[in-house]
């Protein structure tokens, strides 16, 4: 497996891709088991450090040649090496390109200040690891079926071409 990256599945052109920024590796696999046994197929690509979320986002270093589309989804851990997930939030809400992109701060913090600071810099939800696998699972399953099924993103028209609302 790239260390950079996993896909869940084979690139399926219809499903939402998913950017999970997290440097655990035993939270990744529990991650990308719980989206299996809950059937959410979606391409996951896999950040294990801040630097690496950043660069995959804005196509930059690595992963400059990528394809320019963007995630549906950020799945974001707070405590990371190289640049911390709070620091990433930040980058990511003041770019056009990124900041209408829904980022659900996913952590094993309790400390109420990054609770605070994480909704401050724009975070759309923050979710705690349970300890226990089922109920991570069932987190992850809920966090799919409403952010990635439920939930209304912006239209594309709406967007001009630098990501920003029209």
């Amino acid at each position: 497996m790239n260390p950079s990256s996993s896909v869940l599945s084979p690139h399926l052109p219809n499903l939402k891709e998913i950017l999970l920024v997290e440097d655990n590796e035993d939270d990744e696999l529990l991650t990308l088991k719980a989206f299996r046994k809950n059937n959410i197929m979606n391409n996951v690509v896999v950040a294990r450090d801040g630097q690496e979320a950043l660069d995959w986002l804005y196509r930059s270093g690595p992963h400059a040649a990528r394809d320019p589309s963007m995630p549906a989804l950020i799945l974001l851990d707070l405590k990371l090496p190289k640049v911390d997930g709070l620091e990433v939030l930040r980058r990511i809400r003041i770019d056009a390109r990124t900041r209408m992109i829904p980022v659900v701060i996913l952590t094993s913090s309790r400390e109420e200040q990054d609770v605070i600071e994480g909704y401050k810099l724009g975070a759309n939800s923050y979710v705690r690891k349970p300890v226990e696998f089922s109920e991570f699972t069932n987190a992850v399953s809920q966090l799919g079926i409403y952010w990635l099924l439920l939930n209304e993103p912006l239209p594309r028209s709406q967007r001009d071409s630098s990501g920003k609302a029209a």
